[in-house]
């Protein structure tokens, strides 16, 4: 396998930087060393419709999610070792490690969120209700005791992890917005980001639920987003092919937006220290960024 032969839905650095893990709508899972940009093993088979892929806080797992199941898989051997995790509904788009590894966040098109023990595959309480429509995206905060939310609904929610229940009220653009297709806190957890099919990247203070400053635009729908390590800078990723970096205090764009994906980019992250971004795209290409540089070093 020398790439993807579909969409690539999901992108994400390793813990040590070394590796990324993609995840396609060809229905794998694959994962990349970072200096050769070859593939790492043979890659993961799940089953169709792959959405969301992620390492695990000590590298050593992968987790996967698809129509309506959650999939781990050992990162050096590609073995499951846990799941299919079962429960959900409906479609899973998105799943995510607690800080510690031990717990499993999901949010599906059942409208739900679920947490998972991420070794005996079991859910862990009761499901978190209170959206009204697809849940596209969830995060633990760096504490892990609170999970965040974006939904088709329009709305970002907050979570006790503890208590199972919503913390404080829906969080609102200030003018029309559209649905919430990707979240995040900040390292230090006191903001979140989010982007929206209304073309908008908002910051929001974790504690209050205000919107900090004003939205910043693309030119069509945002559907990954992602702090920088020193929480200082968000990138983001967008049906209008580019991706952008963000200066979270100073309100506006670092630069100019990166192009060459040929068309929609899905999946945006940082690497732990902050000088590279990888992008996946419905070009079937993921693509490797110098920050610095506002450059492409490398294309998977």
């Amino acid at each position: 396998m020398n790439g993807h032969t579909k969409d690539v839905r999901s992108v994400a650095f390793s813990p040590d930087g070394c590796r990324i893990v993609s995840s396609s709508s060809d229905k794998t899972v694959q994962i990349w060393d970072v200096d050769t940009g070859r593939p790492v093993g043979k890659p993961f088979r799940g089953p169709k419709g792959l959405f969301s892929a992620t390492f695990s806080p000590d590298g050593r797992r992968v987790v996967s999610c698809s129509l309506d199941t959650i999939q781990i898989w050992n990162a050096k051997t590609g073995k499951a070792v846990g799941g299919p995790f079962r429960g959900h509904k409906d479609t899973v788009y998105s799943v995510a490690f607690s800080p510690d590894g031990k717990r499993i966040v999901s949010g599906s098109s059942d409208d739900t969120i679920r947490i998972w023990d991420a070794d005996r595959g079991t859910q862990v309480g009761k499901p978190f209700e209170g959206h009204t429509d697809s849940v596209m995206s969830v995060a633990f905060s760096p504490c892990g005791r609170q999970v965040v939310s974006g939904s088709w609904d329009m709305t970002v929610r907050i979570w006790d992890v503890e208590t199972e229940e919503q913390v404080g009220e829906p969080l609102r653009g200030e003018e029309s917005s559209g649905s919430v297709q990707s979240v995040a806190f900040s390292p230090d957890g006191k903001r979140i980001v989010s982007g929206s099919s209304d073309n908008t990247v908002r910051i929001w203070n974790a504690e209050t639920g205000k919107q900090v400053g004003e939205p910043f635009r693309h030119n069509d729908s945002v559907r990954s987003v992602a702090f920088s390590p020193c929480g200082k800078r968000v990138a983001s990723g967008s049906w209008d092919t580019k991706v952008r970096i963000w200066d979270v205090e100073a309100g506006k764009p670092v630069g100019e937006p990166f192009g060459g994906h040929k068309e929609w980019v899905w999946s945006v992250a940082f690497s732990p220290d902050g000088k590279r971004i990888v992008s996946g795209s419905r070009d079937r290409k993921i693509r490797i960024w110098d920050v610095e540089a506002a450059e492409a070093v490398a294309m998977l």
